[in-house]
């Protein structure tokens, strides 16, 4: 049964069935109503078999029909079956380079106030029967679980690919008969061979899609709607195989779902975005959610003439008029990514554009570090899915700036063009110069409303920015720019297998901002690493507190442990903390994994760490990893840190599956302490957390020293003790502490040095007894 959570405390649930069957296209087709808070059209569904069924198949049928009584044992609230007739299909002459979308396939049979009472009447209605077919003999009927929250789902389909116009090219190698399975296993096929094509097709591919998107449905199948799910079923169909592999749901939003808001920008216009919401996009169309679940998409979107829409798109879409003040918008992307990274924004946004080029340096300071490695990685072939990807694009790898654009409210139009419209290029090319080939193959920049919860948030082709970092110099403004950057190698172009492990993508970027600001800002080697080390220093106090102030689960960078990437036979599972509120606002994830980056940098060297992470970028792009995954890769490249202790085993152990902030090495300790010693005032509680979290006084004497030195500074009398120790026990490094104790003038200080002197002078050595008497007397 559907497990029900608390949606303010629990897990998330990822309920699809991902190892029975995969989406590898959405069609979204869509109109934006702003008077009802309503986004109302269809979505069509391209799927295969999934991998747990391919290899089951191979063994017999049976044993592929055995892993889906889990989820056929599923049972739901409410059983909908809406008897529509079918869609009329809307003729398309457009060649596939067009890439034309045809308006609506469906009558709307909605009121003014674009309410569907009598289909949605229709799918509210219960049913005693359940979704699995209890009269089928013992056999029961295959379930298709897609990931679903506040949405009204209206009708779902089989989509009869088999009628579009010139779809036979697909069906040559299928013996067709006059058999009603025979033509459902040809849809089937037609499928398999479009989502099958290789990437030097995909100008065809999109047409085709488009064209099957459009076809007439050819039965309709039964769906229950859960509170995270929609499950569908088609009557005597027991296996994935089997089960039709396009289908079409119609649906429209609600106005409260969670994955986009309505609200106002700026200026006072209406939009409508998806915020990052914690349930992802599941309130904005039915899909697939887990990382696993990588597929490509296209969307026409129609909203009224005024508003503009921006999407995750490869293309830069341009307006088509389909009637008076009605407008359509279409994108697509053909490289796969979760479903969770589709981004739309559709509000009264103006471009932003520039009255002179920027200039990018291009002298040999700021070019790209290729080493003879970097070129033997070019000449391997992509682990990924065949995609048409950039990294085997010789014009692509030379690219140093992408395409971009910028839109804003009118209000804060000339803000971005004084402030980030220049930064945009420098940062991007920073980025290039650092990791190399950019993974997009362009961008658009968006200052979203006021009531964004972040400062920026990335996706394909596309980065929200808070209007919070425009005012003020550039220094925020750039530093979050490179840091949503930095994401579409490290969280887009490579995403985390287990949503658990944000860090790969947060700790990252956070890691990475520093190094494309300071390339951006052209820095010397010195400037660069002061400015890094300054915010070592703030990011530390910032873990600290929140370390202090959090529940420890919630500090574990990797929840799941050794179960990290597991799934259940279904290819559901959940993220753990995953709608827990208080999480969304933490930095966990971002700091402690970045201070994970930075002492394995540290360790490794600067120049020898950035080498690996191009390599790493090169080797995993497209693709889904776990922590070890990069970890390994990186002890690999350095085998001497291994024999020096440094394992995959420990940095689990002391980083990722533990609460709190790890250990620190006594080099790392020294140097925090003298950053904290310029710090003019640091109250009693944070001396005291800081000696019990580093247990300071069980450290070596560089340590000690520095501690001693925090003591008397700040007049922790607490600590007096530990100085008395200091000045007794370690004689060859305690000489300039007497000065400190004089020089502030406080009388219990001077007392504790007159005291700890007339201890000590007698064994002291006779040229140090001298200084500190000149200092005392």
């Amino acid at each position: 049964m559907e497990t029900q959570l608390d949606p303010m405390k629990d897990d998330l649930p990822l309920m699809a069935n991902t190892s029975h069957m995969l989406v590898k296209h959405y069609v979204l087709d869509l109109d934006v109503d702003f008077k009802s808070q309503v986004i109302e059209g269809f979505i069509v569904l391209f799927l295969e078999t999934g991998s747990r069924c391919r290899r089951a198949s191979s063994t017999g049928e049976e044993g592929c029909q055995s892993q889906f009584d889990e989820t056929c044992k599923i049972r739901a609230s409410e059983q909908g079956h809406v008897p529509v007739s079918n869609a009329s299909v809307c003729s398309s002459k457009t060649e596939y380079n067009d890439f034309a979308v045809c308006g609506k396939g469906e009558e709307d049979t909605s009121d003014k106030n674009g309410n569907h009472s009598n289909e949605e009447q229709a799918s509210g209605i219960s049913s005693s029967k359940n979704c699995c077919d209890i009269e089928n003999h013992g056999n029961e009927d295959f379930l298709l679980v897609l990931d679903c929250c506040d949405l009204s789902v209206l009708k779902v389909e089989e989509v009869d690919v088999a009628a579009v116009s010139g779809i036979e090219k697909f069906t040559r190698s299928a013996k067709l008969t006059d058999v009603s399975k025979e033509l459902a296993n040809l849809r089937n096929q037609i499928v398999h061979e479009l989502v099958t094509l290789p990437s030097d097709r995909c100008k065809e591919q999109l047409y085709y899609y488009t064209c099957c998107s459009q076809a007439p449905g050819c039965g309709e199948l039964l769906f229950t709607t859960g509170t995270w799910s929609l499950e569908i079923r088609k009557s005597g169909i027991q296996t994935p195989t089997d089960f039709p592999h396009a289908i079409r749901i119609r649906y429209k939003t609600k106005p409260e779902g969670r994955s986009v808001t309505w609200t106002t920008d700026q200026s006072g216009r209406p939009c409508v975005y998806t915020m990052g919401s914690p349930i992802n996009n599941r309130a904005l169309f039915p899909c697939q959610e887990p990382p696993i679940a990588l597929s490509t998409w296209q969307a026409s979107v129609r909203t009224a003439a005024s508003f503009v829409v921006l999407m995750s798109g490869e293309n830069s879409a341009e307006p088509v008029q389909l009637q008076e003040g009605i407008m359509s918008w279409y994108y697509y992307v053909t490289m796969p990514m979760p479903a969770s990274t589709f981004t739309i924004a559709v509000g009264c946004w103006q471009e932003v554009k520039q009255s002179f080029t920027p200039a990018v340096q291009t002298n040999n300071e700021f070019s790209l570090p290729c080493s003879q490695a970097d070129f033997r990685w070019h000449e391997e072939s992509c682990g990924h899915v065949e995609y048409p990807c950039r990294f085997q694009s010789p014009a692509a790898r030379l690219q140093r700036v992408i395409p971009y654009r910028v839109f804003a409210p009118w209000c804060l139009m000339k803000c971005c063009e004084e402030h980030l419209l220049q930064l945009i290029p420098q940062c991007l090319s920073a980025a290039y110069t650092t990791l190399g080939t950019h993974p997009f193959s362009r961008l658009d920049v968006l200052i979203v409303p006021s009531n964004f919860s972040s400062l920026g948030m990335a996706s394909p082709h596309i980065i929200f920015l808070s209007q919070s970092v425009l005012p003020g110099g550039s220094h925020l403004c750039g530093t979050r720019l490179c840091h949503e950057i930095a994401h579409a190698w490290f969280g887009l172009a490579i995403g985390a297998r287990d949503w658990t492990e944000e860090w790969i993508s947060e700790g990252f970027a956070t890691f990475l901002e520093d190094v494309f600001w300071a390339r951006a800002q052209q820095m010397s080697h010195d400037e660069e690493k002061a400015q890094q080390e300054l915010k070592a220093l703030l990011r530390w106090r910032r873990l600290r507190d929140e370390v202090q102030n959090s529940e420890e689960e919630l500090q574990v960078l990797r929840p799941n442990k050794e179960s990290t990437g597991e799934v259940s036979e279904s290819g559901a599972s959940i993220v753990k903390h995953g709608l827990k509120a208080e999480k969304i606002f933490m930095q966990i994830h971002y700091l402690k994994g970045y201070f994970l980056l930075r002492s394995l940098a540290r360790r490794i060297g600067g120049a020898s760490y950035l080498a690996s992470l191009r390599k790493f970028v090169y080797k995993f792009h497209g693709q889904l990893v776990l922590s070890q995954d990069f970890l390994s890769m990186l002890l690999e490249d350095v085998p001497e840190q291994k024999e020096s202790g440094l394992t995959v085993e420990s940095i689990f152990t002391n980083w990722l599956d533990t609460s709190g902030i790890p250990k620190l090495l006594p080099d790392q300790l020294v140097l925090l302490l003298e950053y904290l010693l310029e710090e003019k005032t640091l109250c009693p509680r944070t001396l005291q957390c800081l000696e019990e979290t580093y247990q300071l006084r069980e450290q070596d004497a560089e340590v000690r020293h520095r501690w001693c030195e925090l003591v008397v500074k700040h007049k922790y009398v607490p600590g007096y003790g530990d100085v008395e120790k200091f000045l007794r026990e370690d004689q060859a490094m305690g000489v300039y502490l007497y000065g400190e104790l004089m020089v502030n003038e406080d009388a219990k200080q001077q007392e504790l040095a007159y005291k700890c002197f007339a201890a000590a002078r007698e064994q002291m050595d006779v040229s140090s007894a001298k200084v500190v008497a000149e200092m005392l007397f």
